[in-house]
């Protein structure tokens, strides 16, 4: 990288993936634009299999003391990372994939004859209930965690801006503005939220932070 370039992550970054873009001189600011906080739910009412969107959804449900039950039932989920956590823990998982809109197709195509329970946060896309309604695929839903907005002004002009969320996107638009930054986009939800504002989108090959940061290496080095 010929000269030192200022990025902006609208999430606080592990000390590894920081580590990794100062290797290649980037000069990175950092605020957290969500928080995302375990809400409190019963266990009850549960259909055959379960549903998880987000690695969240994941530690809420693990946090309650009824969690070993759970391990019984066959779970779909939405991200590499959201499956390892919830086989690290004993769940067993039949299918995941990168995006919620493909989970509800492998599930009305293949697997519309169970009943679902979805563990879902407060700002959860509509795609997959929705999908699962149209379908007629019986399912209920637990809110399990919540996620506010926390919307701030970054007074520095970054040449780039690295976001993880729809929500995320739009709690940075609350007091900034997009101008000619890059965007960088963990996946095509996120990058939908950024259409009306900007082209200057890249998204990553696979909804993970690490594959955002290789997106900036890549352009940057």
């Amino acid at each position: 990288m010929a000269k030192s370039v200022q990025i902006l992550s609208t999430k606080i970054l592990s000390p590894l993936h920081k580590q990794e873009l100062m290797k290649y001189g980037v000069e990175l600011i950092e605020a957290d634009f969500i928080k995302t906080e375990n809400k409190p739910f019963e266990l009850k009412d549960l259909n055959q299999s379960l549903i998880f969107t987000s690695q969240n959804a994941v530690h809420s449900v693990l946090s309650d003391p009824k969690s070993e039950e759970l391990k019984k039932k066959n779970v779909y989920c939405v991200g590499l990372k959201t499956k390892s956590l919830l086989e690290e823990n004993g769940f067993n998982v039949i299918a995941y994939t990168g995006y919620a809109s493909d989970l509800a197709e492998i599930i009305t195509l293949i697997y519309g004859n169970e009943s679902y329970t979805f563990f879902s946060g407060n700002l959860r896309r509509d795609t997959l209930p929705e999908a699962l309604k149209e379908n007629g695929i019986k399912f209920n839903e637990i809110q399990v965690y919540e996620t506010t907005l926390q919307p701030q002004k970054i007074k520095a002009n970054p040449e780039a801006i690295l976001f993880f969320s729809p929500s995320g996107v739009k709690s940075y638009l609350k007091h900034n503005t997009i101008n000619k930054q890059i965007c960088f986009c963990i996946g095509d939800t996120t990058a939908e939220a950024l259409n009306k504002i900007t082209k200057n989108i890249i998204i990553a090959d696979q909804p993970t932070i690490e594959d955002v940061i290789e997106d900036v290496i890549h352009e940057y080095k």
